[in-house]
């Protein structure tokens, strides 16, 4: 695997978060016209509103994670529902360090070029599993499409690491794509992961614009090599709705995903995090969110998580059967 040379040259991290640039001015532009063109979206609705974070639990996360050196996507993407999961005891590992190769137009994560991996973050991601207790764990990346492998050996070695702490844990791997790689997959998948999580993120149509790095074919290869590979492992998958797509356009990308065999969807709504990431378009209603559920149980889906305040790991213990 090589890096990919079609990157914008990538920020240094130094001792303070770089100011975020725009990802690929050109295409960024593209849908910043298309919103202006648009009547201007109606005030956040209420169900968009989220609890500030604290309580015990909460302190008590922050305090392990410090401990051990350990990154959460709930905190470098700046997740909604940090108060709500952290509050239950439950939280989403971020491995590969916090800083990602690629710079998607809607993601809060840093961007630039990252330091060496920690090899001994694996056994320090399973030490955190077994002192909170969890029955069911979510580990996730950024993109290191700098590392020969994309990164595929450490997930594999995290998995590994949990199990020996505890053989029961389920554990759900949410991967980049790795540049479509089949021998990184297959790296990930042979270490047994009870769910293998990778986003679509958006429709066909946005996706030059969305995730500029990936390709939306190349991600439902990810999810199709993941049943030939396993074919007892849960393939799951993610999109998030308000950057201007069509309903039409949303019902084909769940039906593109159920065609590979996708057995879990998570649908929820994007909200930008800051002016320098795409523009929120639409906010989408509560009964909207409600029918796209109806009509993924009607596709086959084995669970279709769907609501406003939805990512990726929301409710990830609920989506698999105990």
């Amino acid at each position: 695997m090589r890096v990919n040379s079609e990157f914008p040259k990538q920020t240094e991290i130094g001792s303070g978060a770089p100011e975020r640039k725009r990802p690929y001015p050109a295409l960024f532009s593209i849908l910043q016209a298309e919103a202006e063109a648009k009547p201007r979206p109606a005030p956040k609705p209420l169900w968009l509103k989220a609890r500030l974070p604290g309580g015990p639990n909460y302190l008590r996360l922050k305090a392990l994670t410090k401990e051990l050196r350990l990154h959460t996507v709930c905190e470098e993407a700046r997740c909604p529902n940090i108060s709500e999961c952290w509050g239950a005891g439950t939280l989403t590992f971020m491995i590969l360090g916090q800083v990602c190769t690629r710079n998607c137009g809607f993601c809060a994560v840093t961007f630039g070029k990252p330091p060496a991996y920690d090899p001994e973050e694996p056994d320090r991601v399973a030490k955190a599993v077994g002192r909170l207790g969890l029955a069911h764990v979510v580990v996730t990346s950024v993109a290191r499409d700098d590392l020969p492998d994309g990164g595929a050996e450490i997930f594999a070695e995290t998995i590994r690491k949990i199990r020996e702490h505890d053989p029961k844990v389920g554990i759900e791997v949410l991967i980049p794509d790795f540049r479509g790689s089949r021998c990184s997959l297959a790296t990930v998948m042979g270490a047994n992961p009870d769910v293998l999580n990778h986003n679509i993120e958006t429709v066909a149509r946005l996706q030059p614009v969305v995730r500029p790095s990936a390709r939306y074919e190349r991600s439902l290869s990810v999810l199709r090599m993941t049943k030939e590979l396993a074919g007892g492992v849960l393939s799951k998958s993610g999109m998030m709705l308000g950057l201007g797509e069509g309903w039409a356009e949303i019902i084909q990308t769940m039906a593109d995903l159920r065609k590979v065999e996708c057995d879990i969807l998570t649908i929820g709504q994007y909200m930008r995090p800051s002016p320098q990431h795409l523009p929120s378009i639409k906010y989408y209603a509560l009964e909207e969110f409600a029918e796209l559920k109806r009509i993924g149980a009607g596709m086959g889906f084995r669970h279709v998580e769907a609501g406003p305040l939805v990512r990726s790991s929301y409710h990830a213990e609920r989506h698999v059967p105990h």
